[in-house]
């Protein structure tokens, strides 16, 4: 028989990346006294990932749980970034509703129209809450409006139109009804949700089913499934049954060793649980999201979206330069290949392939942002290795014609750059569907180009725009090949001979371009140490000394003026690298490489090619 769980609500926190969904679940923790008040309390305290906490982004989505008015409301926080969009779809599937969170200058975004078109198509209430009215350019009111265009947009029902507004400063910890409202705390809020959402509902009586949608990771126990019950009860040191909708080859009896609920940031282990909460069991060695935990005796899965498939590729391979294994603590192809395949134990848009190659695996995710993460987590660990360029996936339609990864790039920049962002996004085989009056003296350019057409593309996009303009780019499907482009208009500086860079070498090669290397750096042939402006490749000697004619000549190197070198970030060096080339990833270095060094080889291949 059905009934109501009123003791617990279950809700999501969605909005386009930096609308402030972390910082609302620091406030609403605070308010419903999860820390002790003497208690010192990290910013964004969901964000427990080291890069995480760098970026300003949420990678993972994160599980919490508070107590109000005797009320448990667990709350999952969820990424805003495109690249992480295969953990919202399948987050939402544990919530009976969603608080969709909008910066109340920036307004509606890409990720914005995602992320709630995700929630409206399973039919999730959505509290709509404008953030950051504190902000001194907030228009609340003029967004209000935005949203409820975007909501009719996306063919909302009339009941999911007549959706609460809270306005708020998750800052300040502050939540309105209204806009003149004189609020002092979070209130608003908590008795919206609990007014708003529906408590679960579902059959205690009936066999036990619970979905897994997220996957865990502990050293100590192995992994750990977090699903939401949607019927019946579990009790820990029952037998019980693992199915997949998609795969009937899965079923497999398995017993359920520990299970727990989340309080606060904890795990708190539980003896049972019914229908309706969210939980986290442990003891399963080989469960995968999308599995279903069942009754023996009732083997029927509970369906399940499958995640989209991966748009992009690049190879990690083991590090075969001269410099090789002179940094890193894990070296071998079968550490690589370790830490890759545990990388899939939580990661559900990440594919591994084995090649034909033994020291070379094939690595798929959303995007760039997705493997870069990868990269500098696994360089992090101690890790090092050797990646290629980022390429796109493609495939073959029914006709078999060749279809790339389509997406829909958002620009938003002042009008006096926006030339130079259509020329280039156009060189691109970017097409460009629209144009409109952005915020103050910026234009919004909606571009539909290629995949592979952003690839590298950002570095361009921040100096082309002072670094004033924000580029947002929705996956938008398969489409027709557009044919060849020239990934990037410069050459590459290149290194002949192995030993020390010395600054009376550098000083000659300066003249040819930028470099990316200082005085009393250890160099080799075919490391690439700067950017050439022509298009064309140039070799040039950085370890070359001064010819000493007589003893006073000696000390002239002094007077040898460098520019600084330009010093690049992991995803500058992954946006530069051709596909020729490789990036040489270690603990302490980043070095740009030729794939074959030795430069009568290179030249034969550029011959052949």
């Amino acid at each position: 028989m059905l009934s109501e769980r009123k003791d617990i609500r279950n809700i999501a926190i969605i909005a386009h990346v930096d609308h402030g969904k972390t910082t609302l679940v620091d406030a609403m923790l605070k308010y419903a006294g999860t820390f002790r008040s003497n208690q010192e309390v990290a910013t964004r305290v969901m964000d427990s990932n080291e890069l995480e906490k760098e970026r300003g982004i949420t990678i993972l989505s994160k599980n919490t749980a508070l107590t109000y008015n005797g009320v448990k409301v667990n709350i999952v926080d969820t990424p805003g970034h495109a690249d992480f969009s295969g953990e919202v779809e399948r987050i939402l599937k544990l919530v009976n509703g969603a608080i969709l969170v909008v910066d109340a200058f920036e307004g509606t975004m890409p990720q914005t129209r995602f992320v709630l078109s995700k929630a409206l198509e399973l039919n999730l209430p959505i509290l709509v809450c404008i953030n950051k009215i504190d902000r001194a350019e907030a228009r609340p009111k003029e967004v209000i409006e935005e949203v409820l265009e975007l909501f009719m947009d996306l063919n909302a029902s009339d009941e999911q139109l007549d959706c609460p507004f809270i306005f708020m400063s998750a800052k300040l910890g502050i939540a309105k009804l209204n806009l003149e409202d004189d609020s002092k705390d979070m209130k608003p809020l908590f008795d919206t949700i609990l007014s708003y959402f529906k408590p679960p509902v579902g059959d205690e009586e009936a066999p036990f089913k619970m979905l897994v949608s997220t996957i865990d990771y502990n050293e100590f126990v192995g992994r750990i499934g977090i699903g939401k019950i949607e019927q019946g009860k579990i009790e820990v040191g029952k037998e019980y049954l693992v199915v997949n909708h998609h795969d009937k080859s899965v079923n497999e009896k398995v017993h359920i060793q520990k299970l727990y609920e989340f309080d606060g940031l904890n795990k708190v282990e539980i003896k049972n649980a019914t229908f309706g909460s969210i939980v986290a069991v442990s003891g399963i060695a080989d469960l995968k999201i999308g599995d279903t935990i069942t009754d023996v005796s009732d083997d029927t899965a509970i369906e399940f979206q499958k995640i989209s498939e991966p748009t992009i590729s690049m190879y990690f391979m083991v590090n075969d330069s001269p410099l090789a294994g002179t940094e890193g603590k894990f070296l071998t192809s079968r550490h690589i290949r370790d830490r890759l395949y545990k990388e899939l134990n939580t990661d559900v848009s990440l594919r591994v392939e084995d090649t034909d190659e033994p020291n070379s695996f094939k690595v798929s995710g959303r995007g760039e942002l997705h493997l870069s993460i990868l990269i500098e987590t696994m360089r992090r660990e101690g890790y090092e290795f050797a990646v290629s360029k980022a390429e796109v996936i493609y495939k073959k339609d029914e006709n078999g014609n060749k279809t790339e990864p389509m997406e829909i790039a958002y620009v938003d920049v002042p009008e006096i750059y926006s030339g130079a962002v259509i020329q280039k996004l156009t060189q691109r085989k970017g097409v460009l569907n629209g144009m409109s009056k952005g915020q103050g003296e910026f234009v919004r350019l909606e571009f539909s180009i290629p995949s592979r057409g952003l690839i590298g593309y950002r570095g361009e996009f921040l100096t082309d725009t002072k670094g004033t303009g924000i580029i947002n780019t929705i996956y938008n499907g398969y489409g027709k090949f557009l044919g060849d482009f020239q990934y990037r208009q410069t050459g590459s500086i290149i290194a002949f001979e192995s030993g020390v860079s010395i600054t009376y070498g550098l000083f000659n090669a300066q003249e040819r371009g930028i470099l990316f290397i200082g005085p009393g750096e250890k160099v080799y042939s075919g490391m690439v140490v700067g950017q050439s402006p022509k298009t064309e490749d140039i070799e040039v000697n950085v370890c070359k000394t001064k010819k000493l004619t007589n003893t006073r000549a000696s000390g002239s190197d002094e007077a040898l003026k460098l520019v600084p070198k330009k010093v690049m970030s992991l995803e500058q060096c992954l946006e530069f690298i051709d596909t020729d080339e490789l990036l040489e990833v270690t603990p302490k270095s980043l070095r740009i490489r030729k794939r074959i060094l030795d430069s009568t080889l290179r030249k034969r291949a550029g011959i052949k090619k």
